[in-house]
């Protein structure tokens, strides 16, 4: 097990600094055009395929630093730069972390490299999980997912809903269930091959914040795939249920059983540090933008930050900024390190660093005045950017859930 240490080795600074680079160059520049555009920022894509920074390896590479550090690193200084061209970077990523989470290693060597492409061809991937009817409620999940025996295929129909790269991705990670019975217990992931027949985009939302990034519905319209692309294989599905609906039983007859987890929990449950991580880079920029300006800002004769409402609002957003990373790279810590989540720290560091993003760039709107209500001035589009963070991946109120149950053992709803 490695030693949880906060000093960064070589290799780690080298890897911030350059990612630093990229963002301070090619993605700041860019950030308010694409955010206007409300289109994925291709040119923006291409050139981190370039540079590889838009790759399977360089995702797998900080995935599999030893220290678990990797990963939050990667994605503080890219949602430093902006968070709407940062999730249009990463988004894939959270579809190949389903593919890692939830398939056979040869379903991960097969399809992993298909959701990233190449610098003269750059693909997406989209991992598609909630519906209309179920977001923070996953059991209420409708898509359904039936076995042909006779034709060695599953038949899956329903609509997604607020996936990223929905409907325009290369390849996308499904979530349906196969015994509505057992609820999220009866749900597993699919991989849908790109040009599969019946897999379409519906809406594409128009959003508030992160409007680089392609959000839509994908609707699944009697989709028709090879066994082989269950993730995990029949038999490890077979398995599960059994096991899912022994547990069921048991709880009928009243007994404790331990908790079996879910194919989109399991992703989940991998991916909120990283998410904690995006929101610190969001919130560390609007407070850089913040002190600046209010050292050069001047009224009433003098600095703004001469003003102690000022000067401590500036404490307060670094301090938290600070606390933040803390949590988020404990929890990742932890997870490299195969140390369970005995308090939920997981959901501690997403809950503790949205809500603080969402804080920070709230109060840089106050120190820019008037000044930071207008588009001229980034912190307005980062306060925007910061609303989905106590949102996506499990909203605050159901993080404050999971972290209460972990705590209590008490079924708390």
């Amino acid at each position: 097990m490695t030693g949880f240490n906060l000093a960064l080795n070589d290799d780690q600074i080298a890897v911030r600094d350059w990612l630093h680079g990229f963002a301070r160059d090619v993605i700041r520049p860019a950030a308010a055009e694409w955010d206007e555009r409300e289109e994925t920022p291709w040119p923006i894509l291409q050139e981190a395929s370039k540079v590889g920074i838009y790759s399977l390896d360089f995702f797998a590479q900080q995935q599999f630093d030893p220290t678990g550090l990797g990963i939050p690193i990667a994605m503080e200084e890219l949602f430093w730069g902006d968070a709407g061209i940062g999730l249009a970077i990463v988004g894939s990523a959270l579809a190949a972390a389903g593919v890692v989470a939830n398939g056979t290693p040869e379903q991960v060597g097969t399809w992993a490299p298909e959701m990233f492409g190449t610098p003269g061809d750059v693909k997406l991937a989209a991992f598609c999980s909630s519906e209309p009817d179920a977001g923070s409620d996953v059991a209420a999940m409708r898509t359904r997912a039936v076995w042909d025996e006779a034709a060695g295929e599953w038949v899956i129909n329903g609509t997604k809903t607020w996936a990223t790269n929905g409907g325009i991705a290369n390849v996308h990670v499904v979530v349906a269930s196969v015994d509505p019975e057992l609820g999220a217990r009866g749900q597993a992931s699919f991989i849908i091959p790109p040009g599969t027949p019946g897999l379409s985009q519906g809406q594409k939302f128009k959003k508030h914040g992160i409007r680089a990034s392609h959000t839509a519905e994908v609707v699944l319209d009697n989709v028709r795939i090879p066994g082989d692309c269950l993730l995990g294989g029949k038999d490890a599905l077979d398995n599960r249920l059994a096991r899912a609906r022994e547990r069921a039983a048991a709880v009928a007859r009243g007994e404790r059983v331990e908790q079996v987890k879910n194919a989109a929990m399991a992703t989940f449950e991998a991916s909120r540090p990283a998410v904690g991580a995006q929101a610190i880079g969001l919130a560390r920029a609007a407070y850089e933008e913040s002190l600046e300006y209010a050292k050069t800002r001047e009224q009433f004769g003098r600095p703004i930050i001469d003003n102690q409402g000022i000067a401590f609002t500036i404490a307060d957003m670094r301090t938290r900024i600070d606390a933040a990373r803390l949590l988020v790279w404990r929890a990742s810590w932890m997870a490299a390190n195969g140390q369970p989540f005995t308090a939920a720290e997981g959901s501690m560091s997403k809950l503790y660093a949205g809500e603080t993003a969402k804080w920070v760039t709230s109060q840089a709107i106050q120190i820019f005045g008037g000044n930071g209500f207008t588009r001229e001035y980034p912190v307005e589009r980062m306060h925007r950017d910061s609303a989905i963070y106590t949102i996506f991946e499990g909203t605050s109120e159901i993080q404050r859930l999971v972290i209460a149950r972990t705590l209590s053992g008490m079924p708390i709803r």
